[in-house]
């Protein structure tokens, strides 16, 4: 056993110096982060990388008084602070916030590769335990900032989603969508619960958060489930009704895949022109640091997106084996890429927000950061234009709402979860700041 264990380590010893020799010689982006960006991004060769190319940013959270910064003719103030790894949010229609407090579940390591991978993500901010916690803000006063904390929801397995329908509330835990009964108004939440569907959590269940969203009756919900790998390295076994967006019928339990091939879809929502349901995805890494882009699209039934076997619609991703170019057929183009490595996650569009006319029409997404990358992408909120036929502008890039979260190679926050609150302020979940932001009109 101790011969074992200091094989094991002397291994790990030569992973980790290869890896940051690796990264410091350095894979290094050749195109800039807008260049691939907008309904047609810039798509080079791809740069296989047998050893990521790893660039972390070392969270350092807030100081005192620090907060991230605007853009012009925007001010922001914190919303909620001493929160524990906020991820996900929802507006009651009272005007109460929920964010789920929430980290991967404690599992199996998994393969050796994945262990070192579980350390670099913890060196990014995502190894704390999950708090496992439904939290509702109070802003009783209506001065913009909840003076009231509480826990409405405790004990559940890493939660992420939320959706509101009648007096039952939906929470996307990652092994199940639950639902409880709830009144709004209540700030706790002692029943149980009742377990709508299972969902796939296969260990070492990479890519655990379960994102939830009803449609306007409620009578169908759509839910999140991201691929358990980043190329389907682990088997394709693992990937049933993963890599895709379930709809289940809350009063029967059945569920079935309704978009596919999309490695790990986090938002959700509908676009107020069209009515149809939106997605944010992040793409898959190891190709370089200009592929491939993350990316927003608008998902119909039946789509599929191309993962594991292509990304951008007709660009094969030759490691996969073996090849299917008879999918290629079927793949749809995403309609607009949001950057190479940004973990693009939170959606909400401005049809309800107040914060002038240049951000009148898109929707506001939360970029996570890179982890893959050199130079890093993302770390902050952007906004995408949408034209009037409700598709993003043709010419359009995104436009910083919300930066200063990545400083020197420190994050002192990482945007997640975005929604505009009661008064048409854009509210942001930070889980390495352990607050939510709140973006409003003026200075």
């Amino acid at each position: 056993m101790l011969k074992r264990a200091l094989i094991l380590v002397a291994v790990l010893a030569i992973f980790l110096f290869a890896g940051w020799f690796f990264f410091l010689r350095g894979q290094s982006a050749t195109l800039s982060v807008e260049a691939v960006t907008g309904v047609k991004p810039t798509i080079t060769r791809p740069s296989n990388e047998s050893i990521p190319t790893v660039n972390i940013a070392d969270p350092v959270g807030w100081k005192p008084g620090q907060m991230p910064t605007p853009a012009a003719g925007l001010k922001v103030q914190p919303f909620a602070t001493g929160l524990d790894h906020p991820r996900w949010m929802t507006l009651l229609p009272n005007g109460d916030v929920l964010v789920a407090e929430s980290n991967k579940p404690k599992g199996e390591p998994g393969s050796f590769t994945q262990r070192i991978m579980g350390w670099l993500m913890g060196r990014a901010g995502a190894g704390v335990p999950s708090a496992n916690r439904i939290s509702l803000l109070r802003d009783a006063n209506g001065d913009g900032i909840a003076e009231q904390k509480f826990a409405l929801l405790e004990g559940l397995n890493s939660p992420f989603g939320m959706a509101l329908v009648g007096e039952t509330l939906y929470v996307g835990n990652t092994d199940a969508l639950m639902a409880f009964p709830f009144k709004v108004g209540e700030t706790k939440i002692s029943a149980k619960g009742r377990k709508i569907v299972d969902l796939p959590a296969t260990k070492p269940n990479n890519h655990w958060t379960r994102n939830v969203i009803a449609n306007a009756d409620g009578t169908r919900l759509y839910v999140t489930v991201g691929s358990n790998s980043n190329i389907g390295e682990n088997g394709m076994e693992t990937e049933v009704n993963r890599a895709a967006i379930l709809e289940v019928d809350p009063a029967t339990g059945r569920r079935r895949v309704f978009a596919s091939g999309l490695r790990n879809p986090n938002g959700l929502a509908w676009e107020p022109v069209s009515g149809t349901l939106w997605t944010t995805v992040n793409e898959r890494d190891m190709l370089g640091g200009d592929l491939a882009p993350d990316y927003l699209t608008q998902v119909n039934e039946g789509d599929f997106f191309g993962w594991p076997w292509a990304y951008w619609s007709g660009y094969p991703d030759k490691r996969v084996q073996p090849e299917r170019p008879d999918m290629l057929e079927y793949t749809r183009r995403p309609d607009y890429a949001l950057g190479p490595h940004t973990a693009s996650l939170g959606l909400a569009f401005a049809d309800r927000a107040t914060l002038g006319g240049r951000f009148a029409r898109g929707a506001f997404i939360g970029q996570h950061g890179s982890w893959n990358r050199k130079p890093a992408s993302g770390y902050k909120v952007v906004f995408v234009p949408f034209g009037p036929d409700g598709f993003p502008a043709k010419d359009a890039k995104p436009v910083d709402v919300l930066t200063g979260f990545l400083v020197d190679g420190d994050a002192r926050g990482r945007p997640v979860g975005t929604i505009i609150d009661s008064k048409g302020a854009l509210l942001v979940a930070d889980d390495v700041g352990n607050a939510v932001w709140r973006v409003s009109a003026g200075r």
